[in-house]
């Protein structure tokens, strides 16, 4: 008589399953103890493994992967410090409302409380970092915990979510047909605003004389670009984009006003809100950069936003795509638009043309070394719409942001609401795999001050490792902000150092382009426009390596005066 024996199957493939059910295509993440065994069970059914350099750059990857795509990837992490690096990860991802699942090794459960090797209270420290923190009561078990961190990451506000997993639970085995089986999380169900409400909204819209509309983040992340696209050429309103808005609608439509911002913002009566935060990015919706009497219209699918800083006029609360389609829907019963003779525009256009005069001016490097807006300026005759920005450093971002223009939504990414440099690289990883594996005709480009590169730059490895044709642009000016040049920092050596240099000096003149080169990528140093030029063209030709150019600006180089 024959017996059969009932398939055994161990952690480690359990929870690699288990994501694969869930539609985890990506993971991220630095192996060891006790983890590689589930790195390599990820590869095994069909994940993407891409090993990094640090936790932290990681979870930023990852954390890339679920705002362009919607679906949350993995960061791998292992138990102790490895954990810990990716809290900053978590905490970028929970701020940005950005879908990112981390999985940690932990100590295995039978040496808790005795010292156990890299023992830390991990579920406790995730809590304050993400949306949902848990570890597995089994291993049968495993499969809801991961698909109530995928569900979690993605429903309501998006945001990080952390799966702890002892390091025993990884290497036990159990029959197969004791594990619980879940189906893939469907899409967050849509909410609808109230009709009354949509009507309210529209009505203000029309009144007033000075509207403008404010397209955040969350419309790009919530795929709305087509409804609000509609409603803007429809309605004929005045519009800017918060930085990671950009791209929703054109930079290029007559009706941006991203050129007169501080203007807009100023003197705006009614502001449409989609999408975005009054947080610190639009000044908290106060004085003195808004008028005290401005009303507001919100448009969030989180009712705890509602009135946050400033009590709005009306609260559209539901999936900004659908909020949108009502507005269309309603707006089109009305057929009315704001009038392009309004003194409104007049007020607009002159501002815009002034910062156009100012920026021009700025451009022109003939009398002395390059500077920021020379840069973007000749970068600009290289970028087409379907060129993926990162973007990071204090003058670096601020002003790429104004000086480079995207027509498509998810096409810029940068340090974004929880202000984090350190994010590019991470960032740059992510959306070249993307482009790879789903849009071959785009490219990634990314744009560092060589401070905010300084933080994740080993990540440089990992990109010549799965040969990632990244063009790298450093825009190097020897410090934080502001630099030293050569001749100031050998002067700080006449006496000791660490009280004569400046605290934003970094070394001057460091060839940064070496690092890239040193992995088999091509570096370029420039100090002139016209090595600029004939860089970028060589950076922009090369389709299957890596390209850096570091490029040697002013170490005083500032943006433009702002005018108010």
């Amino acid at each position: 008589m024959s017996t059969s024996t009932e398939e055994e199957v161990g952690g480690a493939v359990i929870i690699a399953e288990a994501l694969v059910a869930q539609g985890v295509e990506y993971m991220f993440g630095i192996v060891g103890f006790p983890v590689i065994e589930l790195g390599v069970c990820a590869q095994a059914v069909g994940i993407k493994y891409i090993g990094m350099r640090n936790e932290q750059a990681a979870c930023y990857a990852a954390s890339a992967v679920g705002y362009l795509t919607r679906r949350p990837a993995v960061c791998l992490v292992v138990s102790g410090p490895g954990m810990i690096h990716a809290l900053g990860g978590m905490a970028n991802a929970n701020e940005n409302c950005w879908p990112v699942i981390v999985i940690g090794g932990s100590t295995d459960r039978n040496q808790e409380g005795c010292g156990g090797f890299q023992e830390f209270p991990q579920v406790e420290a995730a809590r304050l970092y993400s949306k949902y923190a848990a570890r597995p009561d089994s291993l049968s078990r495993i499969p809801f915990f991961i698909e109530k961190a995928v569900r979690t990451s993605l429903y309501g506000r998006p945001g990080a979510c952390y799966i702890d997993i002892p390091g025993d639970m990884i290497t036990a085995t159990l029959p197969r047909s004791a594990v619980q089986v879940y189906e893939r999380c469907p899409p967050m169900p849509k909410t609808l605003a109230d009709p009354s409400s949509v009507s309210q909204a529209l009505a203000l819209l029309r009144q007033s004389k000075c509207p403008l509309v404010i397209i955040g983040k969350g419309s790009a992340y919530g795929r709305a670009e087509n409804e609000i696209r509609e409603f803007i050429a429809a309605t004929g309103l005045p519009f800017l984009a918060t930085p990671m808005g950009k791209g929703v609608v054109s930079d290029t439509s007559q009706l941006c006003v991203g050129a007169a911002r501080s203007k807009a913002l100023q003197e705006a009566d009614v502001i449409l809100l989609l999408g975005a935060r009054l947080n610190w990015i639009l000044h908290f919706g106060l004085p003195p950069r808004f008028r005290s009497d401005v009303k507001f219209i919100q448009v969030d699918l989180c009712a705890e936003q509602m009135g946050a800083n400033i009590r709005a006029a009306v609260c559209l609360l539901g999936d900004i795509r659908v909020v949108v389609s009502q507005l269309n829907m309603t707006h089109r019963q009305q057929d009315w638009r704001f009038p392009a003779s309004a003194p409104w525009w007049n007020v607009l256009s002159s501002r815009i043309e002034q910062n156009r005069q100012m920026t021009e001016a700025m451009t022109d490097t003939s009398n002395g070394p390059l500077n920021y807006y020379a840069v973007f300026d000749e970068l600009n005759k290289h970028l087409d719409e379907n060129c993926i920005i990162i973007s990071e450093g204090a003058n670096t971002m601020d002003i790429g942001r104004a000086m480079i223009p995207n027509d498509l939504p998810r096409h810029r990414l940068d340090a974004g609401t929880f202000g984090t440099m350190g994010v590019g690289l991470g960032y740059a990883i992510a959306a070249a795999l993307l482009c790879r594996d789903h849009f071959p005709q785009k490219r990634v480009v990314c744009i560092e001050g060589d401070s905010a590169f300084g933080f994740s730059g080993m990540e440089l490895e990992t990109v010549c490792r799965y040969k990632l044709p990244i063009i790298f642009v450093i825009i190097n000016n020897n410090g934080i902000s502001f630099g030293q040049e050569e001749e100031d920092w050998k002067e700080a050596f006449k006496t000791d150092s660490t009280l004569s240099m400046s605290p934003t000096a970094l070394l001057p003149n460091a060839r940064y382009e070496k690092v890239l080169e040193a992995f088999g990528g091509r570096g370029y140093y420039v100090k002139t426009a016209n090595e600029l030029r004939d860089s970028l063209r060589l950076a922009f030709e090369e389709r299957n390596e890596s390209s850096m150019l570091n490029v040697r600006i002013s170490s005083t180089a500032d943006r433009k005066p702002q005018v108010v």
